[in-house]
C-alpha cells in the first residue's frame, strides 16, 4: 500500500519517513563508533608496527573488512531483510572495537589488522543503510532520501574524532593505554546501533519493496524499476574510484600532519572537518541529483576533487592548506557517492537490488583498500604532494567514463 500523494503528486509509502528516521539514528551511532578508527587507526598501526610505511594498513584493513562484509550482508538482507543484516554488521563492528583495544594492550600488530577488518563491517552497514533508504522511496526523491541518511552520518562522524581527548580520559580511568580509550566509545556506539536496527526497523523496507513489486500493480502505484545495466556499471565504477581517491589521501593525512608536528587533537580536528565535507552537504547533492541528473552531479564531484588535490599538492606543508584540501576532498566524495548510489538504486530491479548494491560496496571498499595500501609506500617515496597528484589519474578515468556513457546513450537513444 502507498500513502496518498503529496503536494507534488508523487505517491509515498507510509513507512518511508519512519524508515529514514531509524536509518539516520543508526548512522549517527555508527559515525560515533567509527570516528576513532578514522582519526587514530593510522597512528595505532604506525605505533604497533614501528614504521610509517605500515600506517596505511589501517585504512586498508578496515576497507577490506567492509568489502568482505558487503556480499554476506547483501545476501542476508535479500533473504532476511535489512533489519537483520544491519544489526549483524553493527555487532561485528563492536567486536572489532573490542579486539582493537586488546591489540593495543598486548601490542600485537597482527591482532590489530584483524580488529580493523572487523571494524570495517560498520562501514559496510553505513553503506547498506544508504541503499536501504531507497527501498521504499518514491521515484522523484530517491537521491534525496538516500542523502538524508548519508548526512546523518556526519553528526556522529564529526563528533567521533573529537572524542579522542575524552576517550583518553576514559581509557585512563579504566587503566587502558593512551590510544585504546577512544575505542571504548566505538564498542558502545555500535552495540546501540545494532539495537536500533533490530528493534526499530519494522516493517523491513527491502522485504516490503520485494512484496510490493511481486504483487499485481494497482492504479497509481509506481512501476517497478527497469534494469539499466550500462548505467549501473558506470555508477559502480565511479563510486569505487572516487572512494579510492578519498581513502588514499585521507588515510595518510594523520601521518603527514604528525610528521609536521601536529598534535593528536589537531589531527582529530582536521579529520572532523574532512568528514563534515563528506556528509554535511549530502542533502544538497541529493537534491541536485534529483533535479539535474545523477551523471551531472558525479562530474561536479570530480571537478571538486581536482580543486582539492591541487590545493593539497600546493599547500602540503601548511596546516591550513591541508584543512581546505581535506574539506574539498570530502565534498567531492559526497557528490560522487550520493549521485552514484542513487544511480545504482534506480538501475536494478528490486529482486536483484541487494546483491548488486552489495557488489557496488564490494568494489567500492576494494578500491579504497587498494588505495590505502598503496598510499603508505607512495607517501614514503613521493611525499604527500606526490600522492595527491597521482590521485588525479583516477579522477580523469571517471570523467572519461562519464563522457563515454553520455555519448553511447545519445547514439543509441
Amino acid at each position: 500500500m502507498v500513502a496518498p500523494p503529496g503536494s507534488d503528486g508523487v505517491l509515498r509509502h507510509p513507512a518511508q519517513r519512519r524508515t529514514v528516521a531509524l536509518l539516520s539514528t543508526g548512522q549517527v551511532l555508527g559515525g560515533l563508533g567509527l570516528g576513532a578508527t578514522l582519526s587514530l587507526g593510522a597512528l595505532v598501526a604506525e605505533s604497533l608496527s614501528g614504521s610509517p610505511a605500515w600506517s596505511g594498513m589501517a585504512a586498508t584493513m578496515s576497507t577490506l573488512g567492509a568489502a568482505a562484509a558487503a556480499i554476506p550482508l547483501a545476501r542476508l538482507a535479500r533473504g532476511r531483510g535489512r533489519r537483520v543484516a544491519l544489526a549483524s554488521g553493527a555487532l561485528g563492528a563492536a567486536l572489532g572495537g573490542g579486539l582493537t583495544i586488546t591489540s593495543i594492550i598486548v601490542s600485537s600488530f597482527p591482532l590489530l589488522l584483524l580488529a580493523l577488518a572487523l571494524l570495517g563491517s560498520g562501514s559496510a552497514v553505513g553503506l547498506q543503510s544508504r541503499f536501504a533508504a531507497t527501498d521504499l522511496a518514491d521515484t522523484r526523491h530517491r537521491a534525496r532520501d538516500l542523502s538524508i541518511v548519508v548526512w546523518a552520518t556526519s553528526v556522529g562522524a564529526v563528533v567521533g574524532p573529537n572524542l579522542v581527548g575524552p576517550g583518553e580520559r576514559v581509557g585512563e580511568a579504566l587503566g587502558l593505554p593512551e590510544l585504546a580509550g577512544p575505542f571504548v566509545f566505538t564498542v558502545v556506539a555500535q552495540v546501540a546501533a545494532s539495537a536500533v536496527y533490530f528493534l526499530g526497523l519494522r516493517p523491513d523496507p527491502l522485504l516490503t519493496r520485494q512484496a510490493m513489486d511481486a504483487a499485481p500493480a494497482s492504479p497509481g502505484t509506481p512501476a517497478p524499476v527497469v534494469g539499466r545495466p550500462r548505467r549501473a556499471v558506470f555508477a559502480i565504477t565511479a563510486i569505487a574510484l572516487s572512494h579510492a581517491v578519498m581513502v588514499s589521501v585521507m588515510s595518510m593525512t594523520p601521518v603527514h600532519l604528525s610528521g609536521h608536528g601536529a598534535s593528536i587533537t589537531v589531527v582529530g580536528l582536521v579529520i572532523s572537518l574532512h568528514i563534515a565535507g563528506m556528509y554535511a552537504l549530502s542533502p544538497v547533492f541529493g537534491a541536485l541529483a534529483d533535479r539535474v541528473g545523477r551523471v551531472a552531479v558525479i562530474l561536479a564531484g570530480q571537478a571538486v576533487f581536482v580543486v582539492s588535490l591541487v590545493v593539497i599538492a600546493v599547500g602540503a606543508n601548511s596546516h591550513e592548506g591541508v584543512i581546505v584540501g581535506l574539506i574539498l576532498l570530502g565534498l567531492g566524495w559526497s557528490a560522487s557517492t550520493v549521485a552514484g548510489s542513487a544511480l545504482v538504486a534506480e538501475s536494478v530491479t528490486s529482486d536483484r537490488r541487494a546483491i548488486v548494491q552489495g557488489r557496488s560496496d564490494l568494489f567500492m571498499n576494494g578500491a579504497g583498500a587498494l588505495g590505502g595500501a598503496l598510499a603508505g609506500p607512495v607517501l614514503v617515496l613521493a611525499g604527500y604532494s606526490g600522492l595527491s597528484v597521482l590521485a588525479l589519474v583516477l579522477v580523469a578515468v571517471v570523467v572519461l567514463l562519464a563522457l563515454r556513457l553520455r555519448v553511447v546513450e545519445r547514439v543509441r537513444g
